[in-house]
């Protein structure tokens, strides 16, 4: 299964019943945040499309398109019920086909540009926006592919940024942008105000689901989201070219706005919802002007609901952060098996690994706190022996609880870079790291006393037997 745009995903999704669409008339505010909650909690929660909200005649917003491991094995072309450690190796295999192929469409044949604003601007006629949480600030996107070329580079395509921030609608066509230090798209703001030089952007909205997974995924800043998406897709990816630069943008998004970011300039953004369930605070961020809106006919507006996780956000964070982190590791490292960084964007990472010499597995931990992502979010790193599932958190309860020896294997390390956005984080940027060391002692390190772990029996042949034992009595 491969999807060009939004909509044959939407397609796929209904067809498997993990779709839904809301034909009741809603407020914008609080309903929509409310259906967006609804729906990430309930089990193998659905998408959710709403085209009856007043004040917003015509226009329709989808949210969840990635709010559960259904959505999310489905995007990657597999049945809706596998598990999520089947997600994360069948994502791996995808991963080493980068890269994969671009396809260029003439520019007046892209469906992103079949409707084109140019004068009288204003986004809130145009988009149906909405708060996402009750005490946020304003109106924000937060599910767009952010296109930006370096201006010290502007012509390699691989180091063409394709992110995703948070941007705050300050007015009909003004928004503010959070770039922080770390982000990709803050080297290339840097470099245009080296120069003193607006910043062309291109905010996509509604995307192809892999090109919006590969856009919040931490890769190296020389690799290309795009053609990250289309070796896991599995078929080209289809760009053509912004209208006012010369910039690459996905040809089937629904919506499109061009403009520029303004150099040197910085005004107070948020607060706003943010992924660790908490507001974040406010901050001087960039600001940039639209200068152009086009869209496909009939648009849908794709936004991402973020509050107390988990939420959309942390599906859609999760396996594209255990991922890059496991190739950084396994470059080294080989002993490594398995990576869950799931937690908040990874300020929580579970890491199994073969435990080679004694202390090895503490050196896992230093390394994935060094690798760029790690740096600033992996703040609770916790090691489990390579027979552990890292993302069955029974057994890594159960190798919390007897093999931690908490004056050897719990270390806390001070004053390194944190993640602004973690509450914790104080100042904002600066934290602790902690490790805990959940694996088997090994030599010359002392051993735990002599005891015998059980071996599991075979009972695979079973488990079809007695599921379906069980569900012909649940029909009784």
């Amino acid at each position: 299964m491969v999807y060009r745009d939004l909509r044959s995903f939407l397609t796929k999704l209904e067809d498997a019943g993990q779709l839904v669409r809301i034909k009741d008339s809603i407020l914008p505010e609080p309903t929509i945040r409310e259906i967006g909650r609804a729906a990430t909690d309930l089990p193998n929660g659905p998408a959710v499309i709403m085209d009856n909200i007043k004040g917003m005649k015509g226009m329709q917003v989808a949210l969840n398109v990635h709010g559960s491991w259904a959505n999310c094995a489905l995007m990657m072309g597999l049945d809706k019920n596998t598990t999520v450690r089947d997600q994360f190796f069948t994502f791996l295999d995808a991963w080493d086909k980068y890269p994969g192929e671009i396809k260029n469409i003439d520019s007046a044949k892209a469906p992103c540009h079949e409707v084109v604003i140019k004068d009288n601007i204003n986004l809130f006629e145009s988009i149906p926006l909405f708060r996402i949480n009750k005490w946020d600030a304003a109106c924000f996107l937060s599910k767009a592919c952010v296109v930006t070329k370096d201006p010290d580079d502007p012509d390699n395509f691989d180091t063409q940024n394709v992110g995703t921030y948070r941007m705050q609608v300050l007015g009909k066509d003004t928004v503010c942008i959070q770039a922080l230090g770390f982000h990709d798209i803050a080297r290339h703001i840097t470099h245009a105000e080296e120069q003193n030089k607006p910043l062309p952007i291109a905010i996509c909205l509604g995307n192809d689901p892999v090109l919006t997974f590969m856009a919040s995924t931490p890769i190296n800043y020389d690799l290309s989201e795009y053609k990250y998406a289309a070796a896991i897709n599995g078929i080209p990816m289809e760009l053509t070219k912004a209208l006012n630069s010369n910039l690459d943008i996905p040809a089937n998004a629904e919506y499109v706005l061009e403009g520029e970011i303004l150099p040197r300039v910085r005004v107070p953004e948020g607060p706003f919802g943010e992924f660790p369930g908490s507001y974040s605070g406010m901050r001087l961020q960039s600001i940039f002007k639209v200068k152009t809106i086009t869209h496909r006919k009939n648009p849908i507006f794709e936004n991402l609901f973020m509050g107390r996780p988990w939420t959309e956000i942390d599906y859609l964070m999760g396996l594209n952060t255990c991922v890059p982190l496991y190739k950084q590791l396994k470059e080294t490292m080989p002993e490594v098996v398995a990576v869950n960084a799931m937690y908040q964007h990874g300020l929580t990472a579970i890491i199994a690994t073969s435990n080679r010499f004694g202390g090895y597995a503490k050196s896992v931990a230093f390394r994935l706190a060094s690798t760029p992502h790690g740096i600033s979010y992996c703040k609770n790193i916790i090691l489990v022996d390579a027979d552990v599932d890292p993302f069955n958190l029974e057994e890594v309860m159960w190798s919390l609880s007897v093999r931690v020896r908490a004056d050897k294997d719990v270390i806390v390390i001070p004053n390194t870079p944190g993640m602004p956005l973690d509450p914790t984080s104080f100042p904002a940027g600066m934290g602790n790291k902690f490790i805990i060391d959940a694996t088997q002692p090994t030599a010359p390190d002392g051993l735990l006393r002599d005891t015998r772990l059980i071996d599991n029996p075979d009972s695979k042949g079973f488990e079809k037997i007695i599921a379906d034992l069980q569900a012909a009595a649940q029909k009784k």
